[in-house]
């Protein structure tokens, strides 16, 4: 569930009205403009400067590299409140990654990293929030190439599932709840796996009255079940 160890996610703490050039602005009375994005447009491209990092405001945004053969491997999917491009704090130089738009009208908050040093300089708590939000997500796909390496599809699913309902779920009695945001084959790109098999290991723990789900949620019956 969100809570204070899992700072890579932070869409229960205002960012916004913490890191957002455009709060400031409005403060100020200088501009400063959200970028708007189309369904499946790029907000970056692998080898693009890697200056600025960015809030997403409205919509989602999917983060993915290139294999040597042009395979795409998908890393992550973003939701409202949540930062990426943080690499560029690390003297990155150019981006490994790509970005992109998953909705239409997917809104973006972009910051120079002058601006976040600036914010990490005068907040040494908000500091440790963003080198551990580094860390955390290194650490996090140093798991998932493990996992990829060493475990069978319907376990990758399952833990996917039980990290996904620990990181962003919201008690709901005794029971969580994640406002679902993935499609089946989004599970199946983010576990290097296949969307009929998926679609199988989900039925199979709702049979199981271990989970329910339709488009809008996923509610886990007992995450501490889930195995």
């Amino acid at each position: 569930m969100n809570n204070g160890n899992n700072l890579w996610y932070f869409e229960n703490v205002d960012l916004f009205g913490v890191m957002c050039p455009h709060k400031f602005g409005e403060a100020t009375g200088k501009t400063h403009k959200m970028l708007e994005f189309d369904k499946d447009e790029f907000i970056y491209f692998p080898n693009d400067a890697s200056n600025q990092l960015y809030l997403v405001a409205e919509g989602r945004v999917r983060i993915g590299n290139y294999s040597d053969e042009g395979k795409e491997n998908l890393k992550v999917i973003l939701g409202k409140g949540e930062l990426f491009g943080e690499l560029a704090l690390t003297g990155e130089g150019k981006r490994n990654d790509f970005a992109q738009a998953m909705d239409k009208g997917t809104k973006v908050c972009p910051m120079t990293t002058e601006h976040m040093e600036e914010l990490m300089l005068d907040d040494q708590t908000f500091t440790l929030k963003i080198l551990k939000l580094i860390g955390f997500r290194l650490k996090k796909m140093e798991r998932r190439i493990n996992s990829l390496v060493f475990k069978d599809a319907r376990t990758r699913i399952v833990e996917f599932l039980k990290e996904l309902g620990e990181e962003k779920g919201t008690k709901v009695g005794y029971e969580v709840m994640v406002k679902n945001h993935l499609t089946h084959k989004d599970i199946a790109a983010l576990t290097g796996t296949s969307r009929q098999t998926v679609t199988t290991v989900l039925n199979e723990l709702k049979e199981q009255n271990l989970i329910s789900f339709d488009r809008r949620r996923i509610l886990f019956r007992d995450l501490e079940a889930l195995a």
